[in-house]
């Protein structure tokens, strides 16, 4: 079979191999990381943050960023393919606008994705994946080991830091309008949000529940965030931030939230942060948990990729299947009532004292 592209009877331009060849596939996964490529520098020369004020020609784009006019224009036209962008011409002139994707790359777009992109096509964390057969072969990371943890390597890297909470107030808003709106909060006196960063989660959940009071536990350097976002939330003065290390103790409360938690740590000290939380759970307290829940088999889902992110950055953490990540928490002495799906491919694990 020919491996040079050719265009078929419909007009259709095919690819290196025909999409029935096995081999197709694993072009796709190549060319994954050219299309990144492409993506990162088109983010990371802002030119989404330009365009948002509407189509502009090669020529002046290149001059309000100060590119290459040429070096653009191959980059338009490949991004243009992935759907970021489209072309149109105008009075003989070709000029790029943003697709609706594109968009999505705007700092001030709802939902923004900019954040997310600039943050995965940071350098460190792209040598990190490229050593990922290093952690396969060696079961460590070597971004742990020079970093401590992917918080260690955000604390030396301030632009990244930046990055990172802007994607994660994001993502968080959603996840916790959805765990907000599928679980009853009446009856909590006081909701502890362990590691919970800036409070996202906790807030949307106080704001729903006029009665319930809020804990924020996390480390000092977060902690400034925390008191600045609770009170422009109109909310500090129903929440208690503590400075402390989850797997020494954790504060009384009656019901506990960890929010993408358990998946930073491998199973012993997972065991160890969950048995805190059940030493200081009341008899009719209640555990929140927002976590992937791998699914059995070879289907897809998201938490394998993202496991392989893990397996790079982290020494120890991981994505679970569902059955393995409700064993764990029996062996800390939780019972789970019910699990909920949300969106990220996230699920709800409600529990209590078994």
């Amino acid at each position: 079979m020919s491996e040079t592209s050719t265009v078929d009877s419909t007009g259709r331009t095919k690819d290196v191999v025909d999409e029935s060849d096995p081999r197709a596939l694993i072009w796709d996964l190549l060319r994954g990381q050219w299309r990144f490529s492409a993506l990162y520098a088109f983010v990371d020369l802002d030119v989404a943050g330009v365009l948002c004020d509407g189509p502009l020609a090669v020529p002046e784009l290149a001059e309000r960023l100060g590119v290459d006019r040429v070096a653009l224009g191959r980059l338009l036209r490949t991004v243009a393919a992935l759907g970021v962008v489209r072309s149109e011409d105008v009075a003989g002139t070709r000029r790029y606008r943003l697709t609706p994707a594109g968009e999505s790359l705007c700092a001030d777009a709802p939902g923004s994705m900019r954040s997310v992109s600039l943050l995965q096509g940071a350098p460190d964390l792209l040598a990190a994946m490229g050593s990922l057969a290093a952690a396969v072969r060696d079961g460590r990371s070597s971004f742990a080991a020079r970093f401590g943890s992917f918080y260690g390597w955000l604390a030396t890297s301030p632009e990244s830091r930046k990055h990172f909470d802007v994607f994660m107030t994001t993502r968080s808003r959603a996840i916790a309008e959805a765990a907000v709106a599928a679980v009853d909060l009446s009856g909590i006196g006081t909701l502890a949000d362990i590691g919970g960063g800036k409070g996202t989660v906790l807030a949307t959940a106080l704001r729903a529940t006029p009665g319930m009071r809020g804990l924020l536990l996390d480390v000092e350097p977060v902690m400034a965030g925390a008191r600045e976002f609770m009170a422009a939330q109109g909310l500090a003065d129903r929440c208690e931030f503590v400075v402390g290390d989850f797997f020494r103790a954790v504060p009384k409360a009656d019901a506990y939230l960890l929010s993408n938690i358990v998946h930073n740590w491998d199973d012993d000290d997972a065991l160890r942060l969950l048995g805190n939380i059940r030493r200081g759970l009341p008899e009719h307290g209640r555990v929140l948990l927002l976590d992937m829940l791998l699914p059995e088999g070879d289907a897809p889902h998201l938490g394998k990729e993202m496991d392989m992110r893990l397996l790079a950055l982290y020494d120890g953490g991981r994505e679970r299947g569902e059955q393995e990540y409700l064993a764990l928490l029996g062996k800390a002495g939780l019972s789970v009532e019910r699990v909920v799906e949300l969106p990220y491919a996230l699920s709800l694990i409600e529990a209590g004292r078994a």
